[in-house]
């Protein structure tokens, strides 16, 4: 039996992996996931990691899985406390010593994303979150998630936070080849430059384990892992 520490993105909602988390449970493994205070502006990711670590209680070996905004967590639980692995799937791959605010700039996402914007003819459209998240999704997956919803708070980009060193475990980096937030050319560059591994990259949006949970755990989760990251 495998345990995992399932980690949402912005919104910080648990609901997010109820379809891998069904998966995983019907062949035995213990899946957990965990509901983030995402709409407190006075949580940031150390209240995150408290939170998940909580929820991890004192099982060790488990494989730490971060989505989105989920990977700032996922990198500092796995640093905090023993884990098997880190997954991390469409994620805010972090550097050392950066800020989640400083992220977004730093990575290469703005000018990756206003490239994509571009490609796509859609400079005057606006900011869609059916477009960018939504487009792959099941319709009766959408509609079901819209009690979960909640707004992601300033609190992880205001407190100042960074990673103070990559764990040492060995990391999978799953990307996502149609995802429209985090184009998936970014994803690659990230993973390599910033984890030292070759992602996988799977078919499907920025929001995996809602549109594509069966591929998503066989051919990202259960991958055998790359080595632990180089050092930063």
């Amino acid at each position: 039996m495998t345990t995992w520490l399932l980690l949402p993105g912005a919104g910080g909602a648990a609901w997010y992996w109820h379809r891998v988390v069904a998966i995983l449970a019907a062949r035995g493994d213990e899946a957990i996931a965990v509901d983030l205070p995402a709409d407190d502006p006075s949580a940031g990711i150390p209240q995150y990691v408290e939170v998940a670590l909580a929820a991890l209680g004192d099982r060790s070996d488990a494989v730490v899985v971060g989505q989105s905004l989920g990977g700032f967590t996922a990198a500092e639980v796995a640093r905090r406390v023993p884990v098997q692995r880190l997954v991390l799937v469409n994620a805010t791959v972090p550097a050392v010593g950066e800020t989640p605010g400083q992220w977004w700039t730093d990575s290469g996402h703005r000018a990756a994303k206003e490239a994509a914007v571009r490609a796509a003819g859609r400079e005057d459209a606006g900011f869609d979150p059916e477009y960018e998240f939504l487009h792959d999704v099941p319709p009766e997956v959408v509609a079901a998630g819209a009690e979960h919803q909640r707004d992601q708070s300033d609190g992880p980009f205001a407190d100042g936070w960074s990673l103070p060193a990559w764990p040492d475990v060995p990391v999978t980096v799953v990307v996502g080849r149609d995802d429209r937030f985090f184009p998936a050319d970014f994803q690659v560059r990230l993973a390599r430059e910033r984890a030292g591994v070759e992602p996988v990259v799977l078919p499907g949006g920025h929001l995996l384990a809602l549109a594509q949970p069966d591929v998503l755990v066989r051919e990202g989760l259960d991958v055998p892992p790359g080595p632990p990251p180089l050092a930063q």
